[in-house]
């Protein structure tokens, strides 16, 4: 089975370096503006691009995705809602199991529907125990999944979660807080899983600024993601500065 997008992330953590990621939905874009938007996060410092949504209202996603590859030369890596979000065209896909909730179809249906057509387009997947982080208010990936996020002052279930994946197999562990998320994920729960798992912990939801990632780089964290701060006016500079910050931890 492929490892090689997995291999060069753990070979740029072990490094001692950390990683950026921008996570594109394709509801937000048309496939020029994309695949433009794309071309300017690489330009900017991103290590990766995500390409993916809780639930998507257009049906391009296969065009999308092929459109942002060929604009970029950094990974685009699958940040799957469901089993319909597949496309020959990425590098690689975060095969992404819900071990915060207790929704089967979350933690292992979609998954089984998934995996002939990962075998079939060729596409690496990256077992990730993908964890849904208490934020203030309902987030999509929440409400589409009908499950419970993880306590936001409880970080001990987290870092149980977390512990239980990489004994599981997983090779990454995902804390989220949701798109637009009012409250980003608290550096005592990164810390706290960051104490608990040797394998690369991903934080995303509510990163509006250069500060937040360096809070929660410091908390362990090893790659950060931004998504809505692209929506911003100053969109461009604010990816700027966190891919700076990013680098220069």
């Amino acid at each position: 089975m492929k490892r090689a997008i997995l291999d060069s992330i753990l070979a740029t953590i072990s490094r001692g370096s950390k990683c950026y990621w921008v996570l594109l939905d394709p509801d937000d874009f048309t496939l020029e503006e994309g695949a433009r938007v794309a071309e300017e996060s690489q330009s900017c410092g991103a290590d990766a691009i995500l390409i993916g949504g809780s639930l998507l209202y257009t049906n391009h996603f296969d065009k999308f995705v092929s459109f942002v590859k060929k604009a970029v030369s950094i990974p685009v890596i699958l940040f799957p809602g469901d089993a319909t979000q597949l496309s020959a065209s990425a590098d690689a896909l975060l095969y992404l199991s819900l071990v915060s909730g207790r929704n089967p179809m979350n933690l292992i249906g979609e998954h089984v529907k998934a995996a002939p057509v990962i075998r079939e387009c060729g596409i690496e997947p990256i077992a990730t125990a993908y964890m849904l982080v208490e934020s203030g208010s309902v987030s999509s990936v929440e409400f589409m999944s009908d499950t419970r996020p993880l306590p936001r002052n409880k970080p001990q279930i987290a870092a149980a979660h977390a512990l239980a994946a990489q004994y599981m197999g997983m090779g990454l562990v995902y804390l989220e807080a949701g798109s637009g998320a009012q409250q980003s994920v608290p550096p005592e729960m990164i810390k706290m899983v960051r104490s608990y798992v040797e394998i690369p912990i991903i934080v995303g939801g509510g990163i509006r600024d250069a500060a937040a990632a360096r809070e929660k780089l410091e908390a362990g964290a090893d790659i950060i993601v931004t998504g809505n701060v692209l929506k911003n006016k100053n969109g461009v500079t604010l990816m700027r500065e966190i891919a700076s910050a990013v680098k220069n931890f």
